[in-house]
């Protein structure tokens, strides 16, 4: 039997016992709502494997109003599982649990009300209709302001096998109740034609398939990974793989094994967060603004991947559970995905003068998985490199979220995908939190930008260019915003540990993929979501500091929680237990060509190692098997060599 460390994900049976122990207690109703349970990491941290671990779930009374955060221990070989505490939550503010969704598309579409504005329409059959539910925060109607509330977004198929995210019906907005599952308000702007032409993107819907040639990735000695429970070694590296309810995939302990010395790099790396807004004042679209972690889950969002379909090679899987709206444990087989791949060139030089060339192919361990939100396709990709680096991919892809659209109108904040169907422009930004440990626990952030060298005693040339670092003294300064123009990046260093130059070891994070909210000052999308504002903030480590929103952002109060007042502290950072918070962004102005579903998009990060090591750590990855073929010329091609000058007087070498 596999024995429980701290960071494992929480287990169906500590899902079961402690949701029993919480069914037990008679405030809870007769219809009590579950949303998340995970295990607490910084108490648990200490503790031994095999022993009972501290968790916290969120459940709710829908008939009281009420809602607990309720913390308690699992079962372990040094106690019993059982409750702790039972800390009272606004009742509007938990997430909305997959099962809680349901239930309001299910009241919704055989509400009355709808089905009277949806005969308006033609539509007659309430069964081919979707109501997603949707969060309201910052748009509560102010007479409605103390009901936990949902708006709903209604599509319509033409039959069960139908895209019905192509099938906008627009201008109706029901606003849904969800603890008494009632439409309590409609709004209806009015008829608007139904997209005219089919969304179906499934095979032949639009001629006949190309030809692919078969590909096969085969690794006959078998992966180079290494796993014991939820460990992975992988050549020099090292991590612990965990899962929780609210941010999905979640690596611990990352460290790097440098000769007799396994080396800490992360503490603890996830997507913390995902903010969605959408740029468009149409009335069926301008609610459009989500915290899809935290209004909802990554955790139960996450897909099954199959072999084949979603990963190729030699693949590790690992299931991951969660607690489901009805407080019941549920499994995702497949949920995380663990694979080598071959990434192009290493690094490579061709001795002009003898033809003798070294190189090294690169192979990358990625660890991934994939969420589906509604209409859209999210895979989260975390890659280790040969050469110290940490990259994380990701990957957009999924059907566009899109609004009806008058005959002859133009779409003045989008784009046409479709007759009578356009794209608004939008917005993902991705927060992704990681608890630094570069060389140990202290570490310090420093800002690098390039400046001229203006003395022209100095630069009488005029190229000279100085790289200026600043350090993040304290979190007042610790909002950070990336630009091109400067060559702005970030070291990340360590205050206990230097190189053998004298320099802090570091690694060098970059954010190629940033952007800004076009929205105004003070619209609720620009308070909803402060955070955005900035692509880089840096906080010290604080334990009930979990996520960059706040605990629960949903129907919270715009601006006033989160990393933003967290900051008004402005604790000192400069050796701190470091947490940095980068931002991951894109501007979606849609294409023709992402209709009727969206080739992927890749956007990202990467943090690679800066003076960290004294030299190229990758000179110890040996030769691909054919060196032969890749290191020597053969005789016939050093006979057609003919040397050619090069520039600086020195010669190249041209094979025909």
């Amino acid at each position: 039997m596999t024995i429980r460390t701290w960071s494992d994900p929480v287990t169906p049976a500590e899902i079961t016992e402690i949701a029993a122990l919480v069914r037990s207690d008679e405030r809870i109703g007769e219809r009590p709502r579950f949303w998340g349970i995970a295990v607490e990491e910084s108490l648990a941290r200490a503790l031994s494997p095999g022993q009972g671990r501290p968790v916290r779930l969120v459940v709710m009374n829908p008939d009281a109003h009420a809602a607990w955060e309720v913390t308690g221990w699992t079962s372990g070989s040094d106690r019993e599982a059982s409750l702790s505490g039972w800390s009272p939550v606004d009742a509007k503010r938990p997430g909305v649990s997959s099962d809680e969704a349901r239930m309001v598309a299910v009241a919704a579409r055989n509400s009355p009300i709808l089905k009277e504005a949806l005969a308006r329409r033609g539509i007659h059959d309430s069964s081919l209709v979707w109501v997603d539910p949707e969060s309201i925060t910052g748009f509560e109607p102010e007479d409605l302001a103390d009901r936990r509330l949902s708006w709903g977004t209604v599509w319509h198929r033409e039959s069960e096998d139908d895209n019905g995210y192509a099938r906008p019906v627009a201008g109706l907005v029901p606003i849904i109740d969800l603890e008494t599952l009632e439409i309590v308000r409609l709004e209806d702007h009015g008829v608007i034609p139904m997209a005219s032409e089919t969304g179906n993107y499934r095979s032949g819907t639009w001629g006949p398939d190309r030809e692919v040639a078969p590909l096969e990735i085969i690794q006959p000695e078998g992966p180079g990974f290494h796993v014991d429970g939820h460990s992975v070694t992988w050549q020099n590296w090292s991590f612990r793989i965990g899962f929780t309810h609210r941010e999905g995939l979640v690596l611990h302990d990352v460290g790097y094994q440098d000769g007799e010395t396994l080396r800490p790099v992360l503490r603890r790396a996830a997507i913390n967060e995902m903010y969605v807004p959408y740029l468009d004042a149409d009335p069926t679209a301008y609610r459009k603004n989500f915290f899809d972690w935290g209004e909802y889950g990554a955790g139960p969002l996450t897909a099954s991947l199959e072999l084949g379909c979603d990963c190729l090679g030699e693949i590790r899987y690992f299931d991951a559970h969660y607690i489901d709206g009805y407080g019941d444990a549920k499994t995702i087989v497949n949920g995380i995905c663990m694979h080598e791949e071959d990434d192009s060139i290493l690094w490579k030089h061709v001795n002009t003068r003898t033809g003798e060339a070294d190189v090294r192919r690169q192979r990358r361990l990625v660890i991934s998985f994939f969420a589906t939100v509604a209409n859209y396709d999210y895979g989260f990709y975390w890659s280790l490199y040969q050469d110290g680096a940490i990259e994380l991919e990701v990957k957009l892809t999924g059907i566009l979220s899109v609004s009806g659209i008058e005959d002859g109108a133009e779409p003045a904040y989008g784009r046409m995908v479709a007759p009578h169907v356009q794209a608004p422009t939008h917005q993902h930004y991705f927060a992704i939190r990681m608890d630094t440990a570069i060389d140990g626990p202290r570490n310090r952030l420093v800002e690098v930008h390039a400046e001229v060298e203006e003395d022209e005693t100095l630069n009488p040339f005029g190229n000279a260019v100085r790289m200026v670092s600043t350090t993040i003294g304290s979190e007042s300064e610790a909002a950070r915003s990336n630009d091109a123009s400067r060559a702005v990046h970030w070291r990340i260093e360590s205050t206990e540990r230097t190189n053998r130059y004298g320099d802090p070891t570091s690694f060098r994070l970059v954010l190629p993929n940033t952007t800004r909210l076009f929205a105004k000052p003070g619209s609720v999308v620009e308070r909803k979501a402060p955070f955005i504002a900035k692509h880089l903030w840096a906080t010290a480590y604080d334990p009930s500091e979990r996520f960059i929103a706040g605990e629960y952002p949903n129907q919270a109060p715009l601006g006033e929680e989160g990393i933003t007042a967290w900051q008004q502290a402005d604790r000192p950072l400069d050796g701190a237990e470091l947490v940095v918070w980068p931002i991951v962004g894109v501007h979606h102005y849609v294409r023709p060509e992402d209709w009727p579903i969206m080739p992927l998009q890749r956007i990202g990060f990467r943090m690679e190692p800066d003076g960290f090591f004294d030299r190229n750590p990758a000179l110890d990855v040996p030769p691909s098997v054919s060196k032969a073929h890749c290191h020597a010329p053969t005789a016939d091609a050093r006979a057609a060599r003919t040397e050619l000058p090069m520039a600086g007087g020195g010669h190249a070498c041209a094979c025909h």
